[in-house]
């Protein structure tokens, strides 16, 4: 199985103890349709976290819960780990991808549910007395980070329309994720395969006026992100990655 589809399964897994903590009980219908796999595959992650020593019963009729009073342990936060979080909250919200914020909203919700009383009084309080300086007017260019995101662990190919600057025409393109950056503008940049020019080139995120995953898989490059840097360097003295 390859790493990531071990770190998959792992989020599923997770993801399934955290619904049937939520809720009286959950079918294996609805767990099938929500994680997008086959019931087969769902009754085998039950199985997991039964050997793993979650007492899972099954309620006639109606689906599968958990034993009445066992509860996930709560995690703890320091004060100082709670505050960096809220600053991170912070700045993800001063982002320019829309979907990057609603990701780290849900996330920090979760985690902010979990926190001691007088943890989030404080949390709370700390975001209230926080100004972000960058992008003063929560302009909004892109929501295509997540995906791209679930792209590049999963080895996906995107297929994106886009534009170039001054352009007046979109271009298709089939690529391969290999890396994310965030630029000194404050935009999102994909590094990536181009299948079109055969080479690496990066794409600006905002530029992206489609962006779908036709479910093809690719091989992962082999090389480090550090390793393609020193490369870029070297080629172009300075001037950058070929743009897109």
């Amino acid at each position: 199985m390859a790493y990531s589809d071990n770190i998959s399964r792992l989020s599923r897994l997770t993801a399934i103890l955290l619904k049937l903590q939520a809720n009286a009980y959950v079918t294996i219908e609805k767990l099938s349709e929500h994680f997008e796999v086959s019931k087969r595959t769902i009754y085998r992650d039950l199985a997991s976290l039964e050997k793993a020593g979650v007492p899972i019963i099954q309620i006639e009729g109606k689906g599968y819960g958990l034993m009445e009073g066992y509860r996930l342990p709560p995690i703890m936060f320091t004060e100082a780990e709670a505050n960096a979080l809220i600053f991170g909250e912070k700045m993800i919200a001063k982002t320019k991808d829309q979907s990057l914020i609603n990701q780290f909203t849900k996330a920090t919700d979760k985690i902010k549910a979990v926190l001691r009383k007088s943890e989030r009084e404080k949390a709370d309080f700390l975001a209230q007395r926080t100004i972000i300086g960058k992008n003063w007017e929560e302009e909004r260019t892109s929501n295509y980070l997540s995906d791209i995101q679930k792209a590049l662990t999963n080895f996906q190919v995107i297929s994106i329309e886009y534009r170039k600057d001054g352009a007046t025409k979109n271009t298709q393109r089939e690529l391969e994720p290999f890396a994310i950056y965030h630029n000194t503008k404050e935009n999102w940049v994909l590094i990536a395969w181009c299948r079109l020019k055969h080479e690496f080139r990066s794409f600006r995120i905002d530029r992206i006026q489609k962006l779908t995953r036709p479910g093809k898989k690719f091989v992962p490059h082999k090389m480090t992100l550090d390793e393609y840097v020193e490369i870029q360097k070297r080629k172009y003295s300075g001037k950058g990655v070929t743009k897109g």
